[in-house]
């Protein structure tokens, strides 16, 4: 064996020149390695690409959901001491206040408080007669009975129209309503406290006093509101 044989090679090289054999680590673990590395890279690019496709098109809807359910929870939350309570205790009476009014029977004027002034609009003969003698045996006190004016006569398509000053609107309006559906409201310039009824061509015949007695119950006792308090 040459002196310039390499330990270890058992005498199976040879050295000859004034080269020597280069002893280098075997690549193919090292390929395997950043192969396996580039692989798991490259998957998650792709399922994080996926995951903000998926979030653009369906516009978050998840999160959304997260947030609402949130709310509703920190809505159910009991309130803070001190400040947080008095807040609480504060909303709580509001809501009771506003129920109560909600439930508060409304101030009406009686049928004998309302003046009523009936007015015929229409080719029928001896309608205004009939109408204010029926509002008189139900409780109104009847003003003036006639043909409507020129302004109005055969004009009314409706089955008839309220016609008094603004402050009629609320209260001898609601009344008087109860005994004509489909009745029109207007304000003139009027300062009296009477009203109008002109009678118009859609006109039948007053509500039965049986169901005007209920509508006017109704009306003086409005329904609380369902709805839910929010928080």
């Amino acid at each position: 064996m040459s002196m310039l044989t390499p330990p270890g090679m058992g005498g199976k090289y040879r050295i000859t020149g004034n080269r020597y054999p280069r002893m280098r680590r075997p690549r193919g673990r090292r390929r395997l390695v950043f192969a396996a590395m580039g692989t798991v890279v490259a998957l998650g690019l792709v399922g994080w690409g996926t995951l903000q496709l998926i979030d653009v098109f369906s516009g978050g809807d998840d999160d959304k959901t997260v947030r609402a359910a949130r709310g509703t929870a920190d809505c159910k939350r009991e309130p803070a001491k001190g400040q947080g309570q008095n807040k609480a205790d504060k909303a709580d009476k509001t809501g009771k206040a506003s129920r109560t009014a909600q439930q508060a029977p409304k101030s009406l004027p009686k049928p004998a408080e309302i003046t009523v002034n009936v007015y015929n609009a229409t080719p029928r003969t001896g309608l205004a007669k009939d109408t204010a003698d029926e509002l008189r045996k139900r409780g109104f006190k009847i003003g003036k009975v006639g043909n409507a004016p020129a302004a109005y006569d055969k004009k009314v398509k409706a089955p008839g129209i309220l016609l008094g000053a603004p402050a009629a609107t609320d209260g001898p309006f609601d009344v008087l309503a109860t005994q004509l559906d489909g009745a029109q409201t207007k304000n003139d310039a009027r300062s009296g406290k009477d009203v109008d009824l002109i009678i118009g061509t859609a006109f039948k015949d007053l509500v039965k006093e049986k169901d005007a007695v209920k509508a006017m119950a109704a009306l003086a006792t409005p329904k609380p509101s369902s709805s839910a308090p929010t928080c």
